[in-house]
């Protein structure tokens, strides 16, 4: 079997050396046909890198790279155009100071290797310059390819250096803008569309294909991808694991497929499937490579789980260009990987888009960094008490559950607790989605809405919860069962249904529960 690519971002070494590469080449041939300057947004450790790479070995002419693959007889390798790659994870840029100098000498390495010398001082001019004598040197219009154009900007989101890092970076992309005319080809990638960087406003028709069709598997591995290139290794994972090959699809699809950005395209995450295939467990490769402290840190202080928790329909506003100094949860959420589109709906020409969360790998890691910013939980505390509490429900367990309710509250510290209702009941659905149910909040009927509702099969619990400083847990018990039985929040549903009443007096917890059948509606 061919190697796996895990981490190999160069398209030179992973041809030259038996790594696996999955052909993507038609749809690069493509973009090169139809256009000349794009944008591509696509989450971390999702091919970017590689992308670029194997762009650059196109456009350099390095024809031996491409032997087998879908390029190969469709290229004209007579025509060989000076490259000029940026990759900003190789650019320091802790400080804005740091950045300039750091620019300058990575647009000064790379004159020397074109065998032109740099006279300019700043990094614009640099960049400036660097066009120009590559485009006499060749006779020919250069080609730039940005890695990470982003980088600086987010590394630097939520501190004081932000302004002048923008101010920095819309300065250096500005210098394309002034050399359209000796640009043959630009392509640039990034997690966030963000404004004021000179980007989207100075370059001359560029194009943004990141919720493009054609362009949707340009990154990450489609279903046929997958099991065109992958088979040896599937039936491997098989064995090992002592499952059946359609066993081991489902269980991949189930933990890292889900992403789209045409709302149609299923893609599977590359960087977590390449782990599975080497180590052959199911875990949340991706998510542990990054977590999201800064994003989860927002939705902890606004308490705006929504998004997470449940599918949020949005305008394509969502996906337009953000002030990185006031950008929302929901749009930062979806450009880092977070949330996908689960589907585009058309009103009048208008589109809407739904956004979810992709798989069960993002789940289940947000669900349990979530929990553990509303209090100090350790994942293995985490993963016995779950199993627990799943238990407790399906046994109709009222001071079992009592009990696990307690022991989650009792580990928020003091700091962190919050006198109103919505922070326990945003406790409570990160809980019942760690559980392991489909879980809905605020759910409506003709009379009201339950605060929420998860299903698994065999069973509907419908839940209310309630707070207040001091009224004691079972007058809050009897108020939530009043009022489930009142407003019939369980009268849409049929077969087995659990009633629970959920009660919270600063620390003292409680519980009810009541099982129905209803057997027809």
């Amino acid at each position: 079997m061919k190697k796996l690519p895990i981490g190999t971002q160069s398209f030179e070494n992973l041809r030259s050396d038996n790594y696996l590469y999955v052909d993507k080449t038609k749809i690069i041939h493509e973009l090169f046909s139809d256009g000349r300057i794009y944008f591509l947004s696509r989450p971390r450790r999702f091919g970017k890198s590689l992308l670029i790479s194997t762009m650059e070995a196109l456009f350099k002419g390095q024809k031996e790279l491409f032997e087998g693959l879908y390029v190969y007889d469709k290229w004209d390798w007579s025509q060989q155009y000076p490259v000029i790659r940026i990759d900003w994870t190789r650019i320091n840029h802790a400080t804005p100071e740091e950045m300039k100098l750091s620019l300058c000498r990575y647009l000064r390495d790379i004159a020397r290797r074109h065998k032109v010398a740099l006279r300019s001082e700043t990094a614009p001019d640099c960049f400036d310059e660097l066009i120009m004598l590559l485009n006499e040197q060749s006779g020919k219009k250069v080609v730039v390819l940005v890695d990470e154009y982003d980088k600086p900007v987010t590394s630097h989101l939520f501190d004081s250096q932000l302004d002048t890092v923008r101010t920095t970076v819309h300065d250096f992309y500005q210098v394309m803008k002034g050399a359209d005319e000796y640009l043959r080809f630009v392509f640039m990638t990034g997690v966030s569309k963000f404004s004021g960087l000179s980007v989207f406003s100075a370059l001359n028709n560029l194009d943004d294909i990141s919720l493009q069709r054609p362009y949707a598997s340009v990154c990450g591995y489609t279903q046929e991808e997958l099991e065109n290139n992958f088979s040896e290794y599937i039936n491997s994972a098989a064995g090992y694991l002592k499952m059946t090959r359609a066993e081991v699809m489902d269980g991949i699809r189930y933990w890292y497929n889900g992403y789209t950005w045409d709302g149609e395209t299923a893609i599977y995450n590359p960087f977590s499937t390449l782990n599975f295939f080497k180590v052959k467990e199911f875990a949340a490769y991706w998510f542990r490579t990054g977590t999201p402290t800064f994003l989860i840190d927002i939705i902890r202080r606004r308490n705006s789980t929504n998004a997470i928790l449940e599918p949020i329909v949005v305008g394509d506003s969502v996906f337009d260009g953000y002030d990185p100094s006031d950008i929302g949860e929901v749009p930062l959420l979806f450009q880092t990987g977070y949330l996908t589109i689960k589907q585009i709906e058309l009103t009048k020409g208008i589109p809407r888009y739904t956004l979810g969360v992709p798989n069960s790998e993002v789940n289940e890691g947000f669900m349990v960094h979530l929990l553990k910013a509303y209090g100090k939980y350790s994942a293995e505390w985490i993963d016995r008490l779950r199993i627990d509490m799943a238990q407790q429900i399906n046994d109709c367990d009222e001071s079992g559950f009592a009990g696990s309710l307690e022991a989650m509250v009792a580990t928020v510290p003091y700091e962190l607790h919050r006198a109103d209702e919505a922070y326990y009941h945003t406790m409570m659905l990160i809980w019942m989605r760690l559980l392991g149910f489909k879980i809905q909040g605020e759910v409506p009927n003709n009379r009201g809405r339950a605060d929420a509702v998860w299903e698994q099969p065999g069973v509907t619990v419908v839940a209310e919860i309630k707070y207040h400083a001091e009224k004691k847990t079972d007058i809050l018990l009897n108020e939530a069962m009043a009022q489930i039985h009142e407003r019939r929040y369980y009268n849409k549903y049929l077969g087995k249904i659990t009633l629970l009443g959920i009660a919270f007096s600063g620390k003292d917890v409680g519980c009810q529960m009541e099982e129905l059948e209803i057997l027809q509606l």
